[in-house]
């Protein structure tokens, strides 16, 4: 796996995150942490770990991806959560589909074998709206839209131009592989329950948000 970068961004995951970095450190990939240089506790829990941490430059989940993106050399990436809810176990075959002629691999709750012990009702319901919307305004045929465990080629990721600082990004992601005409694939996934702090994303003003940057990107295009 050392063709591979885990780049994990993180916020206030002084409990987590060294749960997390203490099941992968036998994986032999680079990871890179991006945070806020003022989140003291997630920076002094993480520095005897044998990983690469990144100040972010400005705030949001998506400017975390975007700057930790631009520092990635493998040839593949993935985008891993902070918070233990990600299992690493199916990296190596998410890796292996990948190299299979594909750009990304989406991991996918709602597809079989795949399962959830941290959704809710509201984001189960949520997540199905708003793939709902992806698969009729843009033909993206994924089961999980905002679900971000997301590996894939590094050069494919770069040809996204990607631009939302806030968990826009992850449905400006599938949406411009889509219309760029790459190739990507559902790959079941077990999510399971963070293992400390809360969720950052707001059900509602962050859904919002994401509601009209579809609306918006389907306007912007037809």
């Amino acid at each position: 796996m050392r063709d591979l970068t885990l780049i994990i961004p993180a916020k206030n995951e002084g409990d987590s995150l060294p749960k997390v970095l203490n099941e992968i450190k036998s994986f032999d990939c680079k990871k890179i942490i991006i945070l806020e240089s003022s989140d003291i506790t997630t920076i002094e829990a993480i520095k005897n770990f044998n990983c690469e941490i990144l100040y972010q430059s400005d705030k949001g989940y998506g400017n975390a991806l975007i700057e930790g993106l631009k520092k990635v050399k493998t040839e593949y990436l993935c985008i891993f959560n902070a918070d233990g809810s990600f299992d690493p176990k199916y990296l190596y075959n998410m890796l292996s589909a990948c190299k299979d002629n594909l750009d990304f691999v989406f991991a996918s709750r709602y597809i079989k074998d795949g399962g959830s012990d941290d959704d809710t009702f509201i984001t189960k319901i949520g997540n199905f709206i708003f793939t709902k919307i992806g698969n009729i305004f843009f033909s993206i045929n994924i089961s999980d839209i905002l679900y971000t465990y997301l590996l894939g080629r590094t050069d494919s990721f770069k040809k996204l131009n990607l631009n939302s600082k806030d968990f826009c990004l992850c449905v400006e992601m599938p949406i411009k592989a889509k219309r760029i005409g790459m190739n990507f694939k559902d790959f079941p996934s077990y999510e399971r329950k963070r293992i400390a702090g809360e969720k950052k994303v707001n059900e509602f003003k962050d859904g919002l948000k994401i509601l009209l940057y579809m609306i918006k990107s389907f306007f912007r295009n037809n």
